[in-house]
């Protein structure tokens, strides 16, 4: 079975939608992974919720393209989350005919947590889409077995867990951990490198993970027992942003060096 690739949108950001489908479709990517609300105040997004004619083109693209939206981004659970709040979001993803929604957890409260997870799945159900939760060390969600926690608690059949190679490396997670995941709760998993180690700071991590990954096999983590974990067959979403790769070299040389590392890496 031939592995799905996803150009992940901080791999090619700042390109709206339909320009990451067209760039995705002449690389050799099956997909794309679109950011339709911001992942903080005042973040870079493609505004498909409110800019009709890029939602209507970003469509146009996926049918003449071939190329699909494998997953959406991000919904935030704080403590106030309310599902009404989402009714949009869901709605252009289900326009892109997208699979999954990657969701972060920001609420300290684990049960109230768990609560608003449940609900957000069970709003996210109606359009057959999957909430894909990622663990990240500095939210509220900090390892895969919080995250494992969560999402079996809640008990919704389209519930997951997201493992984003990076944070999986610079948390607690263990290889042993990835591995105990269910295959049923697993949509997809995002891939990239970075220098081996923790660093000392959250700033740092957070840093790294936002603006200086590396591409797969030029780091330190273990990359290869990290795809052994995991379902051959799972597919990968390539989230490498690096802000000085990107201004060097352009968002499509940086997602053809993507992709070509990667498949040296999980093939």
């Amino acid at each position: 079975m031939t592995r799905i690739y996803s150009l992940a949108y901080l791999t090619s950001a700042p390109l709206a939608p339909p320009e990451a489908l067209t760039l995705a479709g002449k690389l050799g990517y099956q997909a794309i992974g679109a950011r339709i609300a911001p992942a903080m105040p005042g973040g870079d997004f493609s505004p498909l919720t409110t800019d009709a004619a890029m939602l209507r083109d970003s469509v146009r693209r996926i049918t003449d393209t071939g190329v699909s939206v494998f997953d959406v981004e991000i919904i935030r659970l704080g403590a106030e989350f309310k599902p009404d709040d989402v009714a949009a979001f869901l709605d252009v993803a289900a326009h892109l005919k997208a699979r999954a929604i990657l969701v972060a957890g920001d609420d300290p409260d684990e049960g109230r947590l768990t609560a608003s997870y449940a609900a957000f799945c069970r709003a996210a159900a109606p359009f057959g889409l999957t909430a894909d939760l990622e663990f990240m060390p500095w939210t509220a969600v900090k390892d895969a077995q919080s995250a494992l926690r969560i999402v079996t608690n809640a008990a919704q059949p389209n519930g997951r867990v997201l493992v984003d190679a990076l944070h999986a490396a610079r948390s607690t997670t263990t290889l042993e951990d990835i591995a105990n995941l269910p295959r049923g709760l697993l949509s997809y998993a995002q891939l990239c490198d970075a220098p081996a180690g923790i660093p000392t700071t959250t700033e740092e991590i957070i840093f790294t993970a936002r603006s200086a990954r590396l591409l797969p096999g030029d780091g330190g983590i273990d990359l290869k027992g990290m795809l052994g974990a995991l379902p051959h067959d799972l597919p990968i979403s390539l989230e490498i942003p690096n802000d000085e790769q990107l201004a060097k070299l352009g968002q499509e040389e940086w997602a053809r060096r993507a992709l070509a590392a990667a498949r040296k890496i999980a093939e």
